[in-house]
């Protein structure tokens, strides 16, 4: 069987709406123009659609979104004008996320004040990572001279639509058992995975180490753990138990629930390779 790949997506800003695209330019650190950008609070800590899930209404593009788009970043929410920006030069300041303390540069104050009116917060502030080479990566999971942007943890995460497919039908089958009607299948969407794949069984991608899309070849970091955000409908903010309630009777691992692979480029510092779909997708063991 073929295995193909059917999706990319990219983040500009962590937390806001995903953006579709039909090619990618990856380089060391991940997908161009993916989580350069991040939301923080007073206090520089990440503010991700965990805390606030009208984060998932902002649309933000790049060039890597939106080609004819000349600004380096534009937002957009429903009821607001569109904010265009520039890469910030001013003083870098100390931002956390989960756990990491990095640095970054803060984007003008009417982002933050965009941002407020966007998600009815108040506080909020944007800033940009410049230089994604300065964060360090797991060393249990990754080696030395691999780094990313604001990811959650690893440049590029990959998502399989056979796992999905199992996944769904698990919680077609608990409701079934409880009395319940069945659900509406979950889109793959709520997983926010770069690269979506289909033609493999169903949880191949865990035993992967390599694996190579197009012309780039990537080395798997680890399963992604799931957390509470994809208990959440981007298109109605309503949430509830799934798939962490399933997942946590089927893919329960040292107390986490299991979905997906984070992957790591392997391209030289300086260079790039490009994704498509359509691309074929070559696993390694």
């Amino acid at each position: 069987m073929t295995v193909t790949l059917t999706g990319i997506g990219i983040h500009p800003v962590k937390s806001t709406a995903i953006r579709p695209v039909p090619s990618a330019t990856v380089l060391p650190w991940g997908l161009d123009g993916d989580r350069r950008w991040m939301v923080i609070d007073s206090d520089g800590v990440l503010v991700s659609a965990r805390e606030l899930r009208t984060l998932f209404r902002v649309v933000a593009d790049t060039a890597a979104t939106d080609p004819a788009l000349a600004a380096p970043l534009r937002l957009r929410a429903p009821g607001l004008a569109d904010l265009e920006l520039a890469e910030p030069e001013s003083d870098l300041v100390p931002v956390r996320l989960h756990g990491n303390d990095l640095l970054a540069r803060p984007a003008a104050a009417e982002a933050g004040a965009w941002f407020d009116a966007a998600t009815g917060a108040a506080g909020l502030r944007l800033v940009w990572c410049d230089d994604p080479s300065r964060r360090v990566l797991n060393p249990a999971h990754s080696r030395a001279g691999d780094h990313t942007g604001f990811a959650d943890g690893y440049p590029v995460t990959l998502a399989s639509l056979s796992s999905l497919s199992r996944l769904n039908d698990w919680i077609a089958e608990a409701a079934l058992e409880r009395g319940e009607e069945p659900p509406t299948p979950l889109p793959v969407e709520r997983f926010r995975a770069n690269v979506v794949i289909d033609g493999v069984a169903p949880f191949d991608e865990d035993s992967w180490e390599t694996v190579t899309i197009g012309e780039v070849r990537f080395r798997k970091a680890k399963m992604v753990d799931r957390c509470v955000m994809t208990t959440i409908a981007p298109a109605d903010l309503a949430s509830g138990k799934e798939p962490i309630r399933t997942l946590a009777r089927h893919r329960l691992i040292d107390h986490k629930t299991w979905f997906a692979v984070h992957l790591i480029p392997e391209i030289d510092p300086g260079g790039s390779g490009r994704i498509a779909v359509g691309d074929r997708v070559v696993a390694g063991g």
